[in-house]
């Protein structure tokens, strides 16, 4: 290649010849692949010396640009990709003060972050170093893997940064809402399902922040109660509200270490236990009757959780007959479910709360200052923050 031409230049005159070779176009698509992820990092550099030196390629010098010049690239070099390996070819530059370095793919980037992050799937689904090492070898040839190795050093930067995550200060954090749950994973093939542990929440100024996660190996008091107290010690303040599902232990240590905060019964979790027990040919009857116990005119407060008490008594009358173990499942913990009621709705364009109602930034219409902890929170989601996310995606034919 002349060193007049550049290493972009150069490769769209490989894709022309390429498309020109008269191959049939099925035979050229990974080569045209690879050429375009080429073609991608080089004008990636090419625009980050644009942005470092302030000016064109063979533009000169202006008296406020920064120091330094262009000096041709370095020797080709080879960076693995999910498309195979693909040869690039740095930029170089003298006389900066500071010495250039790509912000997106560093200085001796020797791999693209989907290829580590394919490394990173493997692993977290519990295959061995080895494991990934084949797989990858496997699906994209034995040039385009990482060695047994590099997965091991990915890995263990990944186990650093979890680690380092999970023992931040959390006293910086001041929640409205608190959203407690756990998911079940396989962390090997034949092993028993365990659940992980996650919280999650909404600040006073309405961002949300992923908290914590931790194995729990159950869903026991025990466990649930050591996972809060590490957020406690940690600096994490009593929230306004938590949100979770009924699971006994988990509402025996959230009333263990956070006895101050109001908890809301996750709404969603609730209409699936409730669906559960009905019959297909009624779900969608029964599923509307139990979103209307919600809808009430009355001001937030008493006044409006009497009248969702009326709305469930209604729908009580209405199944109990046909469906009693889903009216049973309705009316255990009932008051729980309505705690968002007591908070008022959005009346002053403060941000949105998790699910899509809006809530205005003032205390529960009945709590008294002691039982709360700050006296200007924001109100309270019905649901917790992963069934309401997943309930806004889905529509109406999520529950």
């Amino acid at each position: 290649m002349s060193v007049r031409v550049s290493p972009i230049e150069g490769i769209r005159d490989e894709m022309d010849e390429l498309f020109g070779s008269g191959r049939q176009l099925g035979e050229i698509l990974e080569d045209v692949a690879r050429l375009s992820v080429r073609l991608v990092i080089q004008t990636v550099w090419e625009s980050e010396v644009v942005g470092f030196l302030e000016r064109d390629r063979y533009e000169r010098r202006g008296e406020d640009a920064p120091a330094g010049s262009r000096n041709g690239y370095q020797p080709p070099s080879v960076i693995k990709t999910t498309l195979g390996p693909v040869e690039v070819r740095r930029p170089k530059l003298r006389n900066t003060l500071v010495p250039f370095a790509s912000q997106l793919f560093g200085t001796g980037v020797t791999r693209t972050n989907a290829l580590e992050s394919l490394v990173i799937a493997g692993w977290v689904r519990g295959l061995s170093d080895r494991d990934v090492e084949a797989a990858l070898a496997e699906s994209l040839g034995p040039e385009a893997t990482v060695s047994k190795s590099t997965v091991s050093r990915i890995c263990e930067r990944l186990r650093d940064e979890f680690a380092t995550w999970k023992q931040r200060p959390l006293d910086d954090l001041e929640l409205d809402y608190l959203f407690l749950d756990a998911s079940h994973f396989r962390y090997h093939d034949g092993a028993a399902a365990e659940p992980v542990l996650a919280a999650w929440g909404i600040t006073t100024a309405g961002k949300p922040v992923f908290i914590g996660l931790a194995p729990g190996g159950s869903e026991s008091t025990d466990a649930w109660s050591g996972f809060l107290s590490d957020l406690k010690d940690r600096g994490l303040g009593c929230p306004l509200l938590i949100i979770s599902d009924g699971a006994p232990g988990l509402i025996a240590a959230v009333q263990l270490h956070f006895g101050r905060a109001r908890r809301q019964r996750c709404a969603i979790h609730r209409a699936r236990n409730i669906l559960a027990k009905v019959s297909k040919v009624d779900q969608a009857a029964v599923k509307a009757d139990y979103w209307k116990i919600f809808d009430v005119d009355a001001e937030p407060g008493d006044r409006a959780v009497r009248e969702a008490r009326t709305n469930a008594k209604q729908f009580a009358v209405k199944w109990r007959k046909k469906y009693p173990a889903a009216v049973e499942c309705l009316e255990h913990d009932l008051e729980a479910l309505f705690e968002h009621l007591r908070f008022p709705s959005n009346t002053g364009g403060a941000s949105a709360t998790p699910t899509s109602s809006n809530a205005a930034s003032v205390r529960p219409a009945d709590a008294s200052k002691s039982s709360v902890g700050s006296p200007a929170r924001r109100a309270a989601s019905p649901s917790c923050g992963r069934c309401s996310t997943a309930r806004r995606a889905a529509g109406a034919a999520f529950p």
